[in-house]
């Protein structure tokens, strides 16, 4: 049994679930509060206070594509990575797109924040800062969308953990009207529509987490 250590919600939390439940990995959520990752305890997990977290059996681990690479190989259940060298490429190089331009501050990370996350958890919200951070949203997008003009999912014709990763932080994105309208027209519309239809996708919703919590 994984037990992963998130607040429900968290992108990075639903991405390591979905591979779970993908793989057909045992898993359960030992869900924190908001601000839960300052606590000593939690420090003791992660040092940087970042989230998520798991712990498998004594075995301790975190940064999610640490995570999500690990719970690939343990799994049952068929690969997520590609096996051909040049699909697993492009499969790591969208998911470093998503940790380093697309969930950076002012890009997509502080559009969500403040028009998503921030109402939910009755935290102050900041129009200014989202109104600002569109335009490098709309870039992450314009270069996420490229790699789909051609096959179905981020690295080829099968869905890997691209998608798993871009996934959570995309589903959010639409949540929000600039996010909506971003995306609205481009080949990740249909994508989303296709991940979010997973069985994985629709378990692991910030409500049906929150009701689980």
């Amino acid at each position: 049994m994984i037990t992963i250590y998130g607040v429900p919600g968290s992108p990075y939390g639903r991405a390591v679930m979905i591979a779970c439940q993908e793989k057909g990995v045992a898993h359960r959520l030992s869900p924190l509060s908001p601000g839960g990752t300052r606590t000593p305890e939690y420090l003791a997990r992660h040092p940087f206070g970042r989230m998520p977290t798991i712990d498998h059996d004594g075995f301790s681990l975190y940064e999610t594509q640490a995570i999500l690479r690990y719970v690939d190989q343990i799994g049952p259940g068929p690969s997520l990575t590609p096996a051909d060298p040049k699909a697993a490429a492009r499969m790591n190089q969208v998911i470093g797109i998503i940790d380093w331009y697309f969930f950076a501050d002012n890009s997509a990370k502080t559009l969500v924040f403040n028009r998503v996350v921030a109402p939910k958890l009755g935290f102050p919200a900041d129009d200014a800062a989202a109104i600002a951070a569109i335009p490098k949203a709309r870039h992450c997008l314009e270069v996420l969308a490229g790699f789909l003009t051609q096959t179905p999912y981020f690295a080829g014709e099968t869905f890997t953990l691209a998608d798993i990763h871009a996934g959570p932080q995309l589903d959010m994105l639409r949540d929000c009207a600039e996010g909506a309208e971003l995306i609205e027209g481009t080949p990740i519309a249909g994508w989303l529509d296709r991940v979010t239809a997973r069985p994985s996708f629709q378990a692991t919703t910030w409500d049906r987490l929150l009701e689980a919590a």
